[in-house]
């Protein structure tokens, strides 16, 4: 999942929001993985952002967002799950929404990987313009998201799927049966995921650079979650692949997602 979030982050496109990178959010209440994975600092974290959500002047988001060696920006959640669930809660109030969204003045696009859906981050997604499900392609995972009780009708419009990982149904199917009409896949391997998450690994954005399978199925999703809905186009899976570049049911709008994993679908914490 959050290696889902940060190649989202990472292929988001540069021509939108006045090319303003966006800034991934790890507001997981069972803790974070970014600051082991990255060896970050215990400060500034996601508690910070917690902390300043009551202030009168909270300041900017970016106060506490870290540069990691993958080009995205990113606020960090430190380990464990107390801190974590109470930070969530706060930034689930009315006031840490309003620190997450900045000010009128303010661009760019806050992506939240908010781990498992629950009913600490319930506000947080009734307030995301986007909501993307993060499962792996087999029957369990996907039978967990049809069962784990998100009301697809009422996040219409907003709710997407991606499926991560070889996967044998193709794209309507999943559609018609989870009641999810936007589904996409995005192809998964280790050689992706390690070099995703090295801690040395340069600014995937560099020129030159060949983008592996899963940065370039990130940057088609991207692509069409920032795409304005006058724009955007249905596209379906290649037939007999799953994984093909530009796989999935129609993404419209051009909204703020939040990512969520769902029960044994994650992705071994990578």
């Amino acid at each position: 999942m959050t290696t889902t979030a940060l190649a989202l982050a990472a292929a988001w496109p540069l021509d939108v929001d006045g090319a303003v990178r966006p800034v991934m959010v790890e507001a997981d209440a069972s803790g974070g993985d970014l600051m082991i994975r990255f060896g970050l600092p215990v400060a500034p974290s996601l508690l910070d952002v917690a902390a300043a959500a009551g202030k009168p002047h909270p300041g900017s988001l970016l106060g506490a967002a870290s540069e990691l060696p993958c080009g995205v920006r990113a606020v960090a959640a430190v380990p464990g799950r107390g801190p974590c669930r109470e930070a969530v809660r706060l930034l689930a109030t009315a006031a840490g929404q309003r620190v997450l969204l900045g000010d009128d003045h303010d661009r760019g696009t806050v992506l939240l990987d908010v781990g498992r859906l629950g009913e600490d981050v319930e506000p947080l997604l009734e307030a995301a313009d986007h909501l993307v499900l993060v499962a792996r392609g087999g029957a369990e995972p996907l039978t967990h998201v049809s069962v784990y009780g998100l009301d697809a009708c009422a996040y219409a419009g907003r709710l997407a799927l991606a499926v991560v990982g070889p996967c044998p149904y193709p794209a309507q199917e999943i559609a018609s049966t989870l009641g999810i009409r936007r589904v996409h896949f995005l192809p998964w391997n280790a050689k992706s995921v390690a070099a995703m998450n090295s801690p040395t690994h340069g600014d995937r954005r560099a020129t030159g650079f060949r983008p592996s399978p899963l940065m370039t199925a990130a940057r088609t999703l991207a692509r069409q979650l920032t795409a304005p809905p006058d724009s955007a186009t249905r596209t379906t899976a290649a037939e007999g692949d799953p994984t093909a570049e530009g796989g999935g049911t129609e993404l419209v709008e051009r909204r703020r997602p939040g990512l969520v994993r769902v029960p044994e679908a994650e992705e071994s914490r990578t």
